[in-house]
Protein backbone atom coordinates (compact mmCIF):
# COMPACT_ATOMS: atom_id res chain seq x y z
CA UNK A 1 0.00 0.00 0.00
CA UNK A 2 3.10 2.61 0.76
CA UNK A 3 4.17 2.65 -2.82
CA UNK A 4 0.64 3.71 -4.96
CA UNK A 5 1.23 6.70 -2.40
CA UNK A 6 4.68 7.23 -3.02
CA UNK A 7 4.26 6.70 -6.67
CA UNK A 8 1.41 9.38 -6.35
CA UNK A 9 3.90 11.67 -4.40
CA UNK A 10 6.52 11.72 -7.14
CA UNK A 11 4.15 12.21 -9.75
CA UNK A 12 2.62 15.10 -7.82
CA UNK A 13 6.10 16.60 -7.50
CA UNK A 14 6.95 16.29 -11.20
CA UNK A 15 3.09 17.93 -12.39
CA UNK A 16 4.41 20.91 -9.48
CA UNK A 17 7.56 21.05 -10.66
CA UNK A 18 6.54 21.18 -14.82
CA UNK A 19 4.38 23.92 -13.46
CA UNK A 20 6.39 25.60 -12.01
CA UNK A 21 9.36 25.59 -14.38
CA UNK A 22 6.42 26.92 -17.02
CA UNK A 23 4.91 29.88 -14.47
CA UNK A 24 9.46 30.56 -14.45
CA UNK A 25 9.20 30.50 -18.20
CA UNK A 26 6.02 32.73 -18.71
CA UNK A 27 7.96 34.88 -16.48
CA UNK A 28 10.79 35.69 -18.13
CA UNK A 29 8.78 35.72 -21.47
CA UNK A 30 6.56 38.77 -19.79
CA UNK A 31 9.83 40.19 -18.53
CA UNK A 32 11.40 40.49 -21.95
CA UNK A 33 8.70 41.99 -23.42
CA UNK A 34 8.42 44.30 -20.66
CA UNK A 35 11.84 45.21 -21.52
CA UNK A 36 11.31 45.79 -25.51
CA UNK A 37 8.30 47.73 -24.59
CA UNK A 38 10.45 50.17 -22.25
CA UNK A 39 13.49 50.51 -25.24
CA UNK A 40 10.65 51.63 -27.43
CA UNK A 41 9.20 54.14 -25.10
CA UNK A 42 12.62 55.27 -24.22
CA UNK A 43 14.31 55.15 -28.17
CA UNK A 44 11.15 57.48 -29.02
CA UNK A 45 11.81 59.20 -26.00
CA UNK A 46 15.33 60.03 -26.93
CA UNK A 47 14.18 60.34 -30.83
CA UNK A 48 11.99 63.51 -29.15
CA UNK A 49 14.92 64.61 -27.17
CA UNK A 50 17.33 65.19 -29.91
CA UNK A 51 14.45 67.22 -31.91
CA UNK A 52 14.28 69.23 -29.06
CA UNK A 53 17.72 70.00 -28.76
CA UNK A 54 17.58 70.91 -32.30
CA UNK A 55 14.51 73.70 -31.47
CA UNK A 56 16.42 74.78 -28.40
CA UNK A 57 17.31 77.85 -29.84
CA UNK A 58 14.28 78.58 -31.52
CA UNK A 59 12.39 77.85 -27.81
CA UNK A 60 15.13 80.35 -26.13
CA UNK A 61 13.96 82.91 -28.44
CA UNK A 62 10.17 82.65 -27.53
CA UNK A 63 9.74 85.73 -25.23
CA UNK A 64 8.73 84.33 -21.55
CA UNK A 65 5.82 86.22 -20.79
CA UNK A 66 4.14 84.28 -23.43
CA UNK A 67 2.90 81.49 -21.41
CA UNK A 68 0.78 79.52 -24.46
CA UNK A 69 3.96 77.25 -25.31
CA UNK A 70 5.34 74.34 -23.17
CA UNK A 71 8.00 73.28 -24.77
CA UNK A 72 8.21 69.93 -22.48
CA UNK A 73 8.03 65.98 -23.23
CA UNK A 74 5.71 64.46 -21.62
CA UNK A 75 6.25 60.73 -19.83
CA UNK A 76 3.50 58.00 -20.54
CA UNK A 77 2.82 54.89 -23.38
CA UNK A 78 3.38 57.45 -26.39
CA UNK A 79 5.92 60.19 -25.08
CA UNK A 80 5.46 63.37 -26.40
CA UNK A 81 7.05 67.01 -27.23
CA UNK A 82 4.80 69.25 -26.06
CA UNK A 83 5.02 73.07 -28.01
CA UNK A 84 1.46 74.37 -26.49
CA UNK A 85 -1.42 72.96 -25.53
CA UNK A 86 -2.74 72.01 -29.05
CA UNK A 87 0.16 70.96 -30.76
CA UNK A 88 3.16 68.17 -30.09
CA UNK A 89 5.18 65.96 -31.89
CA UNK A 90 4.67 62.09 -31.66
CA UNK A 91 6.26 59.40 -33.41
CA UNK A 92 4.63 57.07 -35.62
CA UNK A 93 4.30 53.71 -36.26
CA UNK A 94 7.19 52.83 -37.50
CA UNK A 95 8.92 54.51 -34.65
CA UNK A 96 11.05 56.48 -37.12
CA UNK A 97 8.67 58.97 -38.04
CA UNK A 98 8.20 62.39 -36.47
CA UNK A 99 4.58 63.59 -36.44
CA UNK A 100 3.63 67.34 -35.54
CA UNK A 101 0.08 66.93 -34.50
CA UNK A 102 -2.31 70.14 -33.67
CA UNK A 103 -5.85 69.53 -32.23
CA UNK A 104 -8.66 71.54 -33.94
CA UNK A 105 -12.37 71.99 -33.48
CA UNK A 106 -12.61 69.81 -36.02
CA UNK A 107 -10.23 67.02 -35.67
CA UNK A 108 -6.34 66.45 -34.93
CA UNK A 109 -4.39 68.15 -38.01
CA UNK A 110 -0.87 66.59 -39.03
CA UNK A 111 1.16 69.81 -39.96
CA UNK A 112 4.27 68.10 -40.46
CA UNK A 113 5.23 64.11 -41.05
CA UNK A 114 8.72 62.70 -42.02
CA UNK A 115 11.89 60.75 -40.63
CA UNK A 116 14.09 63.97 -41.43
CA UNK A 117 14.72 65.71 -38.30
CA UNK A 118 15.11 68.98 -39.73
CA UNK A 119 12.40 69.05 -42.04
CA UNK A 120 9.96 68.38 -38.51
CA UNK A 121 12.02 70.97 -36.59
CA UNK A 122 11.32 73.89 -39.49
CA UNK A 123 7.62 72.91 -39.55
CA UNK A 124 7.66 73.70 -36.10
CA UNK A 125 10.04 76.41 -35.92
CA UNK A 126 7.32 78.16 -38.31
CA UNK A 127 4.37 77.10 -35.82
CA UNK A 128 5.95 78.69 -33.40
CA UNK A 129 6.88 82.08 -35.60
CA UNK A 130 2.59 82.14 -36.86
CA UNK A 131 1.50 81.85 -33.06
CA UNK A 132 3.82 84.94 -32.21
CA UNK A 133 3.03 87.04 -35.03
CA UNK A 134 -1.04 86.32 -34.45
CA UNK A 135 -0.22 87.75 -30.39
CA UNK A 136 1.50 90.20 -31.37
CA UNK A 137 -1.40 91.22 -33.60
CA UNK A 138 -3.66 90.31 -30.57
CA UNK A 139 -1.61 92.73 -28.46
CA UNK A 140 -1.12 95.62 -31.16
CA UNK A 141 -5.34 95.58 -31.74
CA UNK A 142 -5.50 93.62 -34.54
CA UNK A 143 -7.73 90.96 -34.57
CA UNK A 144 -7.14 89.30 -37.66
CA UNK A 145 -5.17 85.68 -38.25
CA UNK A 146 -2.69 84.32 -40.54
CA UNK A 147 -4.07 82.05 -42.41
CA UNK A 148 -7.87 83.07 -42.73
CA UNK A 149 -8.47 80.37 -45.12
CA UNK A 150 -8.56 78.05 -42.52
CA UNK A 151 -11.30 79.31 -40.57
CA UNK A 152 -13.29 80.40 -43.62
CA UNK A 153 -13.57 76.82 -44.77
CA UNK A 154 -14.29 75.91 -41.21
CA UNK A 155 -17.17 78.35 -41.29
CA UNK A 156 -18.31 77.50 -44.69
CA UNK A 157 -18.30 73.50 -43.31
CA UNK A 158 -20.42 75.11 -40.16
CA UNK A 159 -23.08 76.67 -42.24
CA UNK A 160 -22.98 73.64 -44.50
CA UNK A 161 -23.80 71.28 -41.34
CA UNK A 162 -26.44 73.90 -40.24
CA UNK A 163 -28.21 73.90 -43.43
CA UNK A 164 -27.86 69.87 -43.73
CA UNK A 165 -29.66 69.87 -40.10
CA UNK A 166 -32.44 72.15 -41.16
CA UNK A 167 -33.24 70.37 -44.76
CA UNK A 168 -33.23 66.63 -42.38
CA UNK A 169 -35.63 68.22 -39.96
CA UNK A 170 -37.76 69.31 -43.08
CA UNK A 171 -37.81 66.29 -44.57
CA UNK A 172 -38.94 64.68 -41.57
CA UNK A 173 -41.55 67.12 -41.12
CA UNK A 174 -42.64 66.22 -44.64
CA UNK A 175 -42.97 62.57 -43.96
CA UNK A 176 -44.85 63.05 -40.98
CA UNK A 177 -46.93 64.55 -43.11
CA UNK A 178 -47.47 62.74 -45.90
CA UNK A 179 -47.63 59.95 -43.35
CA UNK A 180 -50.72 61.36 -41.57
CA UNK A 181 -52.28 61.98 -44.73
CA UNK A 182 -51.96 58.49 -45.88
CA UNK A 183 -53.34 57.30 -42.68
CA UNK A 184 -56.28 59.71 -42.97
CA UNK A 185 -57.45 58.69 -46.60
CA UNK A 186 -56.79 54.91 -45.64
CA UNK A 187 -59.04 55.13 -42.59
CA UNK A 188 -61.80 58.01 -44.10
CA UNK A 189 -65.05 55.57 -44.31
CA UNK A 190 -64.25 54.41 -40.34
CA UNK A 191 -63.45 57.74 -39.65
CA UNK A 192 -66.78 59.21 -41.16
CA UNK A 193 -68.87 56.88 -40.01
CA UNK A 194 -67.68 57.80 -36.38
CA UNK A 195 -68.08 61.48 -37.26
CA UNK A 196 -71.72 60.40 -38.39
CA UNK A 197 -72.48 58.90 -35.11
CA UNK A 198 -71.74 61.15 -32.67
CA UNK A 199 -73.59 64.05 -34.42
Amino acid sequence: MSEPVEDMNAEHQKVGSRLAEAIRDVKNAVADRDDVVVDIREAQRTRLELLAEDLKPVFADVDEDDERFDFAISAGAQPRLWIDSVAHVTMGRDRRTYRFLRDTRLGRVVLAESSDINKVADQVTRYIAERVIERRRMLEGEVTLLDPRLYVSQDNDKEKKGSSVLRGLGIILLGGLVGVAVILMLSWPQVADMLGRSF
